[in-house]
């Protein structure tokens, strides 16, 4: 299969990537360069931008592409009706985030998606990312009617996630000693290891598959508690942890999901199910999940590599998210001294 990745170089793209390389596809990427150019010598590489300047795609054909870099509206439009001609099939990588509000349990995909008081808004917010997403996505079907997957993952973990959600844990417990844990441990959460989610991608794209997908993980109910706990496994440390309450938390002024990756507050009634979204769809269609071990492992054992790394997009030991040592130390004092 010839195949053709709008991005390609940072995180699900990268995977994407290797493993088409593995399963014996012609790969072609279409990226800016900026972010790790060295990777991927043997692969065709087309430069230009999505915003303006698609030039270097006209007049070419693929079997299909998949788009993990589409943000705007207007920007996706210009690639999807540009290469509605060209390829047979059409990916796009979109968000459970499409969705407004998560006030049931086992959300499936046919939950209405938000949408913006303007549709022309392009700046891309915490309140915009998701109606953005799903404009994205109305844009590709009417490119492509009949020809397009739309994939919405939820949190994507693993080697190479430069947004820290994850990878705070998985250091953090490394560390050991008293650590800081929202809530309680019957929490639930969903990941998905990113390596599942690029092979997945590939098998739906390799049998021109369309439709929408949520595609979150695991396959079972998963734990805050038995998250921490593999973590302690994992890294071998003696981490202990301190379980904090969510009215502590709130009074503290901690940022769910920022200072403390995953955890989003069960009070607010518009994200009860957040962490309990339905993925059974994707799931019989072939989606399946590694042991979380595994994740740990492989993101514990890359995560030691960043000191010394000048990757692009290289960032020093200070995480991107997570509660820095002091802050921990703070709200640990206060939780013991409370009265």
């Amino acid at each position: 299969m010839k195949l053709l990745i709008l991005g390609g170089t940072v995180f699900l793209g990268r995977y994407l990537v290797e493993s088409a390389l593995a399963r014996g596809h012609e790969v072609t990427l279409f990226n800016r360069g900026q972010h790790s150019p060295q990777l991927y010598p043997a692969v065709e590489k087309l430069r230009g931008d999505r915003d303006g300047a698609l030039d270097a795609l006209r007049g070419r054909r693929w079997d299909a592409v998949v788009d993990t870099s589409g943000y705007v509206p207007r920007v996706v439009r210009a690639s999807a009706e540009l290469l509605a001609d060209a390829v047979e099939h059409y990916t796009f990588i979109s968000s459970i985030s499409v969705y407004p509000h998560f006030r049931s349990v086992g959300l499936d995909e046919s939950a209405p998606v938000g949408t913006l008081d303007d549709p022309a808004v392009e700046e891309i917010t915490g309140e915009t990312y998701g109606p953005l997403k799903a404009l994205c996505e109305q844009a590709v079907e009417r490119a492509l009617t009949g020809r397009a997957l739309v994939i919405r993952p939820g949190l994507i973990v693993g080697p190479h996630d430069y947004s820290d959600r994850f990878t705070y844990w998985v250091r953090r417990v490394a560390q050991g000693g008293e650590l800081l844990a929202p809530a309680h441990p019957n929490w639930h959460t969903q990941i998905i290891d990113v390596r599942d989610l690029a092979e997945w991608t590939l098998h739906m794209v390799e049998r021109q598959q369309v439709g929408v997908y949520n595609a979150t993980g695991p396959d079972y109910d998963l734990t805050i508690g038995q998250l921490l706990d593999t973590c302690r496994t994992v890294s071998g440390s003696d981490a202990r942890f301190t379980w904090v309450s969510e009215e502590f938390l709130a009074d503290k002024e901690v940022t769910p999901w920022v200072e403390l990756p995953l955890w989003i507050p069960q009070s607010d009634p518009d994200m009860l199910g957040f962490s309990d979204v339905s993925c059974a769809k994707a799931i019989a269609a072939g989606l399946a999940f590694r042991d979380l071990a595994a994740t740990m492992r492989d993101t514990l054992a890359w995560d030691s590599t960043q000191a010394d790394t000048a990757e692009p997009p290289a960032r020093a030991l200070q995480l991107r998210a997570g509660l820095a040592p002091d802050r921990e130390a703070e709200l640990l004092r206060a939780w013991h001294n409370r009265k």
